[in-house]
């Protein structure tokens, strides 16, 4: 069985993990937003101040969501993006030799191994979810996205400001 405070360990390093993977993802192939929201809706269920910026991440990711399947072109550049880090993954896992061009030491070629790959290669399929789960919600669907803007304008009215 399960203590409380074996429990709340639990939830505070999962919690925290998605949280700070998400911010890394923010800037290397993953769903960033997506692991963020995880991260705060673990984290809110011990601290006040992950529950009050849960709501704006969420409608940052449902915003991003929105905005990826404006156009056609967004949506093949996105497929493609998803692809490629599936590709990468692919190399990774092979594990090619290092080329003779490669400047540093050896041991920094394709650092990670075969996880780093599979992690990629998830991220691709993860990546591709999100963007069908996003077509069919907001792409031609404007009264999706006005609903979406005024929820995020509702919560930005809500929000106290600094004052100066």
């Amino acid at each position: 069985m399960v203590t409380g405070a074996a429990k709340r360990v639990v939830l505070e390093t999962l919690g925290w993990l998605l949280l700070l993977v998400g911010i890394a993802a923010l800037v290397l192939p993953g769903p960033g937003l997506l692991l963020m929201v995880a991260g705060l809706a673990v984290l809110s269920q011990q601290y006040t101040w992950a529950e009050r910026a849960l709501e704006p991440v969420r409608l940052r990711a449902l915003r991003a969501a929105a905005e990826g399947v404006e156009t056609w072109p967004r949506i093949i550049a996105s497929c493609l993006g998803a692809f490629t880090v599936a590709a990468v993954g692919i190399v990774w896992i092979i594990q090619p030799p290092v080329p003779e061009w490669w400047p540093i030491a050896e041991r920094w070629w394709l650092p990670g191994g075969l996880w780093t790959g599979i992690t990629m290669i998830g991220s691709c399929f993860i990546a591709l979810a999100l963007i069908v789960y996003s077509y069919r919600r907001f792409h031609d669907k404007p009264e999706a996205v006005a609903a979406l803007e005024g929820e995020i304008d509702r919560a930005d009215d809500e929000r106290p400001h600094a004052r100066g």
